[in-house]
Order: C-alpha cells, then structure tokens, then sequence
C-alpha cells in the first residue's frame, strides 16, 4: 500500500507521494491514512470543473487533481486578471479547497507556476526568468527523462536554458524541447475543453438567487431576449438550447431541449424549458437558490422567414412543430419518431426511424395513382420481415408465380411485371444477403403484391419465395 494524496502535515513531515505506507508509519507514527477512491474523486473534480464554467467555457480536466482554465477574453469581465483569479481562489477556498492557481501566457508555464512556483500572474516578458527558476520537474517530463537530467546535474530549467539544444534533443529526444518551448509560450498548446463550446451563450447574474419555478422561467425569457439580437445577426435561429443552472453552493444543473425548427422567440424557448422543468422537477434540487443562469445555443440553422397575410398571420402552419416541439421537451426527444430515407438498396434498410425534432416533417409522396407506373413502383405498405409464401412458377428460372399461397390463402395470379433485380450492399463486408428478383404481381379482385425469389435459381432446391409488400 501506498500513499497517493498528502495533506500540507503530511507534506511537512517530509513524506511524499508514492511512499510505501510501512515506512511513512515508521517516520510518522501518527499518520491517519484512507482508502482512495478514484470514482470520488475524479466526480469532485467534474464538479469543481462544472462550477469553473462560470468564468469560461473552456475548461478542460489536467490528471487527478488540475483544471485548465483559457481565460482569453474572459478576464475583464471580472475586473481583470488579478480580480479573476482572486475570486476564483477565494471562493473554492471557502468551501473547503487548499488551492493554488496562476495565470500566464502559456498553459505550461501556469501549470508549472500554480504547482512548484507561487501562483499569481505572470506578465509575457517575464515568462522566461519566471520559468528559469523552477525545478526541472515543472516541465511536465516522464520519470525516465528527469532521471537522466539530474544524472547530468541539470536540476534547474535554468540549467536546460543554458545548454544547446542539439545534444539535448540527441540524447532526451524532441519532447525535452517542446515541453520547454510550450512553457516559453513558442509552441502553441491547445486546451482540449470538456464539453462542447456553444454557438452563442448569454447569462444573468442575480443579485437575489431564485428557487421558484417561475422565477428560472421569467430569467430565461429574459436571456432569450437578449441572444434574439444575436441570432438576427447570423440569420439563423436555434435548434438545441441548453439552460445552464448554478447553484449558490457551487452544483450546477444542465436542462437541454431542442426544436424541430430554428427558433428565435425568447416566449417560444421559455415555454420548452418550462415543458421540461415539469417532468424533472423532482430532480431539481434548488437547495438555497441559483445566483447564475446562462442560456446557450448549442445547435442553430437558417432561420426561415415566413411570410404574413393580410391579417397578420403566418401563412405556414406551425402548429404540429409546436407540438413536437412541446412532447420532446416533456418527455424526452426519442418520444416521437418519423420515417427517413437512406441511401441503401435492401428495401427494408432504405428507411430508418428518427426523432421527429431531429427530421422535418414531409408528406409522403404517394405517387400516381397508376398501379405500375414509375412513380408507385415500392408498395405504401412493406411488411416488417419478408414473409415466406408457397409459389408456383410455370417458367423458370425467370418466370413469375403464376400462383402462391400466403397465409393460408391461395391467389391467382393474372398480371405480373419484372424481374427487378436487387442485388445485396457488396461495400458491406459483414453483408451476407443473396440478390433477389422482385416481381409485381395482380392477383384475382384486384390485389396487388411485391414478392422475391431469394437467390439464383439452381435448378434443384425449390425456390424460396418471399412476400415484401402490398400495394395500396
């Protein structure tokens, strides 16, 4: 057993992490040890990286026990750097966190700064002298590579600095270098966020937080207000919105809803936070308020425009969108699916079922009304599985069943057209599905039916055919 985490007694009393338990004893007797648990932990840290969103959205997770902020732009919404990174400290301190932070030009040399320097900010001209005073180990180098430099008595990125680079690079390889140029700020570094970064985002800080469902509704038709004069610009509306909720003890509630069309008025998106709420309202813990809410576009299209008639109205008919709209919202996207089409030759594959928030509703294009005219030459109705039917076929191999039975019912074939040959998805190296031969066949009173015979016929096993559909 092992210690992985030491507490600022532990740390004074000269142990370190990666100590065998028995020895820290020997050293310590007092040492009060627990079990770790990883799961906890990396949940503790979503959290605190959850509650960071309120300063930037780009925050991304650095191992067991970091966060990377990218404050760009961010900072003077503060009050500046200085006032940014004061407040952070401060509050995650007064819930129980010893922390350490800084702020630099280069995500490098701030996780060198927060962890073996004192924090705070360092200015661009200073990043190479603040870096030269720090221990080697602040590059974020593997175990081997620090052993071979302290060998060599290179303990101090000073020491690195003052060497050329090329007997370095033959012995260390490139990474020593790219670590210290990342940390100079002379190679770029990009920060991996967590979560997806929105479109376009808005938020209201309050001075009173609020618990009242009503109160969460009346602030987001506020925000959506304000994000309305945005999406006008881009000449788009928003699809999939998300209401960030954070709450005054740092937990932070994400309600996401979407729209089966692009959306701009802050009545209309409030009124489907308003359908989700209701179905998780018991999960919705308000505990002592939310002081932050934020509204944020994760998703957008064009936004179309529709023309009004004489008496103001919008000509298109939006109410079955509204519908779709309010149902997914209430009780999930996945409540409500419509028929897709997709680029496949099997005719059972050529359709997929989709959220209807996710597809636009069409009408389906029935054809004419001709029976085997080109436009009508799938059947309406398919059936879920081909289903087996007994036939009889007076020429073969290509000849149509003069006549077969299905269900239980014998028809009399009097009209039949094909073959037309569908041939299996050969660019599908797990499909196993034989060619097959459809014929459209009218039966005795008018009955019209899509039958196949599956395989090539070999002239010695009966040919197996199949009912696939029905004609309207």
């Amino acid at each position: 057993m092992r210690l992985t985490a030491l507490d600022e007694v532990a740390e004074r009393s000269r142990l370190t992490r990666g100590q065998a338990l028995a020895e820290a004893r020997v050293m310590y007797p007092k040492t009060a040890v627990f079990d770790e648990d990883e799961k906890a932990d990396f949940e503790l840290l979503e959290a605190v990286a959850d509650w960071c969103d309120r300063y930037t959205p780009l925050v991304a997770l650095d191992g067991k026990d970091g966060l990377f902020l990218d404050v760009s732009g961010c900072a003077h919404l503060f009050g500046g750097e200085d006032a940014m990174l004061g407040d952070i400290l401060l509050r995650l301190k007064q819930v129980g966190f010893d922390v350490c932070g800084a702020i630099s030009g280069s995500p490098g040399l701030s996780w060198a700064m927060s962890r073996f320097g004192r924090g705070g900010i360092t200015a661009r001209e200073d990043m190479a002298g603040a870096l030269a005073a720090l221990p080697i180990h602040a590059l974020r180098l593997d175990e081997m590579t620090l052993t071979g430099l302290c060998k060599l008595g290179l303990k101090r990125i000073a020491d690195l600095m003052a060497i050329p680079r090329a007997p370095l690079v033959r012995r260390f390889g490139a990474h020593l270098m790219m670590r210290l140029d990342q940390a100079l700020g002379a190679c770029e570094e990009a920060i991996s966020p967590r979560r997806p970064v929105a479109a376009l985002s808005a938020e209201r800080q309050l001075a009173e937080p609020v618990q009242a469902e009503e109160d969460i509704i009346g602030v987001t038709r506020e925000i959506a207000v304000s994000l309305k004069a945005s999406l006008e610009e881009r000449g788009v509306g928003g699809t999939v919105f998300e209401l960030s909720l954070f709450r005054v003890d740092g937990r932070v509630f994400r309600i996401k809803v979407g729209a089966s069309r692009a959306l701009r008025d802050p009545k209309t998106i409030a009124g489907l936070f308003c359908e989700r709420l209701d179905a998780v309202h018991d999960h919705l813990e308000a505990g002592f308020g939310f002081e932050l809410l934020r509204l944020s576009v994760l998703q957008h299209a064009a936004f179309g425009l529709l023309q009004s008639d004489f008496s103001g109205k919008e000509s298109q008919e939006t109410s079955l969108a509204d519908f779709i709209d309010k149902v997914a919202a209430r009780f999930g996207v996945d409540c409500l699916e419509v028929l897709r089409s997709r680029q496949s030759h099997i005719p059972e594959r050529a359709e997929i079922a989709v959220p209807a928030i996710e597809a636009a509703v069409r009408p389906a294009d029935v054809g004419d009304a001709l029976p085997f005219s080109p436009k009508s030459s799938r059947p309406l109705r398919l059936l879920r599985r081909p289903e087996p039917i007994e036939a009889f076929a007076a020429i073969v191999p290509d000849g149509p069943p003069q006549r077969f039975r299905w269900r239980h019912v014998l028809h009399i074939v009097t009209r039949a057209e094909g073959p037309e040959r569908i041939a299996p998805e050969w660019w599908l190296d797990d499909d196993e599905t034989p060619e097959r031969d459809y014929y459209r066949l009218e039966a005795e009173f008018g009955r019209l039916f899509w039958v196949f015979r599956l395989g090539p016929y070999n002239g010695k096993d009966a040919p197996d055919w199949r009912m696939h559909g029905i004609f309207a």
